[in-house]
């Protein structure tokens, strides 16, 4: 991809030329200048923990041929120096045009929700494909370009990676693109230049204050998909909430596109008619418009139930067979780190999930505790540098559902873990006798511990980090994956 810097900068009325030449090549946008190339444009970014000002030298050196800044700084040789008021907003005008708009060329499917977006659109995926669509994905564990697959950094990348990512999906010839959408990603624009076609509101509870800082806010971000649905070219748009979620119903008023609403009531176009929740199978029997769903499926829990209701309702809205959207389900194993099942010939039961929010635990430990024939054991902890509101909340819901509860850490980052730990244990005031309560710092410890005293016919739920290979630890971020560690023990002979 090449475009020429007068091109890109006329997209930018207000921004001034501090010195170089505007008659060059570009070849590449970048705000990273570990990624510069020769003939790269780089944009400086300030970010919270790093400045992109303080590395224009080494992206010259690295071939960076104009930068993009803030600041006035000092004139380099064979370098083009364009100040603008906001880097960000810059980027939101020259990405998707420099990578020639790609998402109002595929087809647009974009899910967002406090939880479940990695599960729905992952069955989206594969119900697209089964229907004979080339089909890329974008979210929190995976970018897919049909059968590539890369790991993610961000749930929704920054929106030059993002770009560069959809247009990478162009050249492979997908038709579709199935994407997890954050409300960091809405509020801060970064899937600027993207037309939409189908977008669902999985639910809205309660995460990131820390950012959105209240309710209100974060519903407000996650509303910005739907309001400005019906904005561009694009024929067949469509709008699918939950409707058993409060915001759905607020957010729906507002949207000028077809709807299609589930839930479990039976004035939806989408509800369950039947479900029976067992440790590995569910059975579910679901009404749709274009039919009813006998369904088997080797995914369980009442929470996948509206997952499933999600991207049926996708499904629908682009018309795709019943049959085929009935044959994915029934073959979906579920998504790694998603009540994920984790087997060690142990006489209990282990699984691991992502479970990082108040509703997220209080759905996989309802769940847990409808498969539990013993005692149902919970080991979790919360992030750090994050929105610390949640943390006794997820400890009351803990103390309510389980009957052994192990607090440990999960991504602490530069938070103290024992601070972390004391306001989750504001949750645990009260506790009665017949819970037990243990605090181990180490999260492998913690583990280990609820591995060594578990009993036959326990379930063990180990929360919050789910696919996550890594945990971070100040300023380290060491290998650490909750399955790994759960089959090390065993491996052992323990």
């Amino acid at each position: 991809m090449v475009k020429n810097l007068e091109e890109i900068l006329a997209l930018l009325p207000k921004a001034k030329v501090l010195s170089g030449t505007t008659a060059k090549e570009i070849t590449d946008i970048t705000i990273d200048s570990r990624t510069v190339q020769q003939g790269s444009l780089f944009v400086c970014i300030k970010g919270v923990h790093t400045d992109g000002h303080n590395y224009i030298d080494k992206a010259v050196a690295a071939g960076a041929v104009a930068v993009l800044v803030e600041e006035d700084t000092k004139p380099r040789d064979g370098l083009t120096v364009v100040k603008v008021s906001s880097s960000e907003e810059a980027m939101t005008a020259i990405a998707p045009f420099f990578y020639d708009y790609p998402g109002k060329k595929l087809r647009m499917i974009g899910v967002t929700g406090t939880n479940g977006k990695t599960t729905s659109t992952n069955i989206i995926r594969m119900i697209l494909r089964k229907a004979g669509f080339k089909v890329g994905l974008i979210g929190t564990i995976n970018i897919m370009i049909e059968d590539k697959i890369e790991t993610s950094h961000n749930t929704t990348p920054d929106v030059v990676d993002l770009q560069r990512n959809l247009y990478r999906m162009v050249q492979a010839g997908c038709d579709y693109v199935v994407m997890e959408v954050s409300s960091h990603a809405l509020a801060l624009n970064r899937v600027a230049g993207i037309e939409f076609d189908v977008a669902a509101l999985t639910n809205i509870t309660q995460d990131h204050l820390d950012f959105h800082g209240t309710m209100e806010n974060y519903r407000e971000a996650k509303a910005l998909l739907f309001t400005n649905l019906h904005k561009g070219n694009k024929p067949n748009k469509t709008a699918v909430f939950n409707m058993d979620d409060p915001s759905s119903k607020i957010i729906m008023d507002r949207t000028k596109t077809k709807v299609i609403t589930y839930g479990k009531g039976d004035t939806n176009d989408i509800y369950p008619l039947s479900f029976t929740v067992g440790a590995k199978h569910m059975k579910l029997n679901l009404h749709t418009p274009d039919g009813d769903m006998d369904l088997l499926l080797h995914i369980t829990g009442e929470f996948n139930v509206y997952n499933i209701m999600t991207a049926v309702g996708v499904a629908i809205a682009e018309k795709i067979d019943p049959t085929v959207i009935m044959s994915c389900l029934d073959g979906f194993t579920g998504v790694k780190g998603r009540f994920q099942l984790v087997e060690a010939g142990q006489p209990f039961t282990v699984i691991v999930d992502y479970a990082h929010t108040p509703d997220g635990l209080d759905n996989v430990l309802r769940t847990s505790r409808q498969i539990t024939k013993g005692k149902l054991w919970v080991v979790f902890g919360c992030g750090g540098d994050r929105d610390n509101k949640k943390r006794p909340i997820m400890g009351r819901i803990a103390l309510e559902l389980a009957d052994k509860l192990v607090v440990t850490s999960d991504n602490p980052r530069s938070e103290d873990p024992e601070v972390i730990i004391s306001d989750i244990e504001k949750g645990l005031a009260g506790a009665p006798a017949t819970k037990e309560i243990h605090k181990i710092t180490d999260r492998r410890e913690g583990i280990y511990f609820a591995l060594s005293h578990a009993a036959a016919d326990d379930v063990i739920m180990i929360a919050g980090k789910g696919h996550e290979n890594y945990q971070i630890l100040g300023d380290k971020t060491i290998h650490f994956d909750d399955c790994e560690v759960v089959r090390d023990y065993f491996k052992k002979g323990n």
